[in-house]
């Protein structure tokens, strides 16, 4: 039994929103009971006690949108990489990289995201992977370092044409074995999609392979008109618009999850709404390559489920929420806008995604929820309570101020101090490993 208290409770549940000097019970995996720290004290009198110390307790964040196999391009520079645009970023840098990732190197990006997602309150993650120099097993190096360290992943590999028939066929038998593997886990910390890149380097023929070797009850996860590039395509191969092919391809659903929607009009958002079909916006990583900004408050406003990711470029939601907040309103030269969409996307709507796939209640602290709670550091000078935490949370913290991160009822980091791995050590091999990567890369 543990139990973590003397804090400022947020619970985002409705019924019991915040209590001023709040604790929480957790019971094995799960949350057993909220109230005062003085009544949870004294109901579970021989529990494991964590004092907040007077800060912040609150859901553990959930990542709709991660690219693991970026961790180690952190400070890479590549020979003769001069990008004219986005087509360029991807060929030049990103498909680069993940045609030279070795088995060992994936597992050490798969430790080092997750680290830092620890280290920022991050406890659910949906990962989209590509290493197209090691398919096989890829996803299963990133599932054993989900479990190792503590961290609830949802995963897929990222289907392709771009490097022959042959590949793209390893690939989608990669994410079927993984999916399969994924709902035999009874453990509530893994599930599967079948991943795919973009529209532009799918044919229809890989398309159908990878509906026909689908599982059922799960969806696709793909990024969508990411780049203006990926529509001019689609419309001159197919005489259509990307979501249209989406849909004539049996793609959209409740399942499935829809990176970026930059370039998408109207009638292509009735169709993700009317299938009801998930987004996730990134913005930092739209800002980074020069995509464009996303029509996401629309989507919002539509009641689209759209949620907050960060494609790899930060493993820091509070980042991320910043970002899209102030993206918006200069996107739309509107001071109101994002206000609420976007605390709306990440506290809710993650929530919501992360459901289609996990069984536990996540995002939300109350009896018989998943139990993945954070402390944060934040003593703020302003009055704060129930009613104005996000304002707090979006210009008073980061997700370093998180100094306890527990996931499904483990303590994966108590007082700054990760406790699932000897992060020395990992990320001594993390440069090791990156090292060679980048010897490969440049000669």
């Amino acid at each position: 039994m543990l139990v973590v208290g003397n804090g400022r409770l947020f619970t985002r549940d409705a019924n019991l929103p915040y209590i001023e000097d709040g604790a929480v019970a957790i019971d094995g995996t799960k949350i057993a009971a909220l109230g005062t720290t003085e009544e949870i004290k004294s109901k579970y009198k021989d529990a494991e006690f964590i004092d907040a110390k007077g800060g912040v307790i609150m859901p553990a964040f959930i990542n709709t949108h991660e690219h693991i196999y970026s961790a180690m391009a952190r400070g890479l520079s590549i020979k003769g990489y001069h990008p004219k645009g986005f087509l360029d970023v991807l060929d030049g840098q990103w498909w680069t990289i993940d045609r030279k990732l070795t088995a060992e190197q994936i597992k050490y990006s798969a430790m080092d995201t997750m680290i830092s997602c620890i280290r920022n309150g991050v406890t659910t993650i949906f990962d989209h992977h590509a290493s197209f120099g090691q398919i096989k097993g890829s996803l299963f190096t990133i599932a054993a370092a989900a479990k190792e360290l503590g961290v609830r992943a949802c995963l897929c590999y990222e289907i392709s044409d771009r490097d022959g028939m042959e590949k793209a066929r390893e690939a989608v038998a990669e994410n079927a074995e993984f999916i399969r593997y994924a709902i035999k886990d009874d453990t509530d910390m893994l599930a599967g999609m079948m991943g795919m890149h973009t529209q532009f380097t799918l044919s229809d023929e890989t398309m159908e392979l990878a509906a026909a070797s689908k599982p059922d009850g799960v969806g696709y996860h793909i990024h969508v008109a990411e780049g203006i590039e990926d529509l001019y395509d689609c419309l001159k191969k197919y005489g259509k618009r990307i979501v249209d092919r989406l849909y004539d391809m049996d793609i959209l659903g409740e399942n499935t999850l829809l990176g970026h929607c930059i370039y998408i009009n109207p009638h292509e958002m009735e169709l993700i709404k009317s299938t009801d079909t998930m987004v996730v916006h990134n913005p930092e990583s739209n800002m980074g390559n020069a995509c464009g900004c996303p029509p996401t408050m629309e989507l919002v406003r539509r009641g689209i489920l759209t949620g907050l990711g960060t494609d790899g470029y930060t493993h820091d939601m509070t980042e991320s929420y910043k970002v899209a907040n102030v993206l918006h309103k200069h996107h739309l030269c509107d001071t109101n806008a994002a206000w609420g969409e976007v605390p709306k996307m990440l506290f809710e709507n993650n929530a919501a995604i992360a459901n289609r796939y996990f069984k536990a209640p996540l995002g939300v602290l109350k009896e018989g929820a998943a139990a993945d709670v954070i402390v944060a550091d934040y003593n703020p000078p302003t009055p704060m309570d129930g009613s104005n935490l996000n304002g707090h949370i979006l210009f008073g913290m980061t997700g370093r101020d998180v100094v306890t991160t527990i996931g499904n009822g483990s303590v994966l980091m108590k007082d700054r101090d990760v406790k699932v791995a000897d992060v020395d050590e990992v990320m001594a091999k993390c440069r090791e490993e990156s090292a060679k990567l980048w010897k490969s890369i440049n000669g």
